[in-house]
């Protein structure tokens, strides 16, 4: 399926997109991106489609030929005071306000959003997949996170974030009822089925 570069043609347009929405540690990452009127690629797309090594090389062309980028963190004591949507959104404005050159009109990848200052939006239900800017703002939310976590994994290593990225895979869960909740997991998340024997 080869993807839309603009959704209005006659303004200038962000995508945005998050990483991270669903993991028991560490922040929810957003980037937004503005990419010129003759961008072109076959091979960007949603993000969760691609191997790391194509993310990774995929990245180094927004950055070079984006005509603006931005990415945020939100971490988790923020995200259990506000929560997880709360925060998703928050991260997409944040990363949108950093834009060196402030768009005219937001494609939101997904259903929920809130209007960022007098900014149109949209929102698009898989929109990574079907949108440039999107998919382009889901490279960067997701390679950005993972090297977080990756480095977040040398001073905890027993829950292998190199790996899991802070998902809710058995290994992660195991890990957590081994050696319990760092600063950097979620508490308001379900850490674990019996989350009532777990001390937070």
């Amino acid at each position: 399926m080869i993807l839309k570069l603009q959704s209005k043609h006659n303004l200038i347009e962000c995508g945005t997109d998050e990483a991270g929405r669903g993991c028991l540690a560490g922040p929810v990452t957003a980037a937004a991106v503005i990419l010129p009127k003759n961008f072109k690629n076959l091979i960007l797309t949603d993000s969760k489609l691609l191997t790391h090594k194509s993310r990774e090389s995929l990245r180094l062309i927004i950055e070079e030929q984006a005509v603006a980028y931005a990415i945020a963190h939100i971490f988790p004591t923020e995200i259990d005071e506000i929560n997880i949507l709360n925060a998703s959104i928050k991260a997409m404005h944040l990363a949108i306000e950093n834009l060196k050159t402030t768009p005219e009109h937001i494609l939101v990848d997904g259903n929920r959003f809130k209007p960022l200052a007098t900014i149109s939006h949209e929102c698009i239900i898989k929109g990574d997949s079907k949108f440039l800017p999107i998919a382009a703002a889901s490279i960067l939310a997701k390679t950005e996170r993972d090297r977080y976590m990756t480095a977040l994994h040398m001073k905890f290593p027993q829950y292998n974030w190199n790996k899991n990225k802070g998902y809710p895979t058995k290994e992660h869960r195991e890990a957590i009822r081994a050696y319990g909740l760092t600063p950097h997991h979620r508490k308001s998340f379900k850490q674990l089925p019996d989350q009532l024997s777990l001390d937070i």
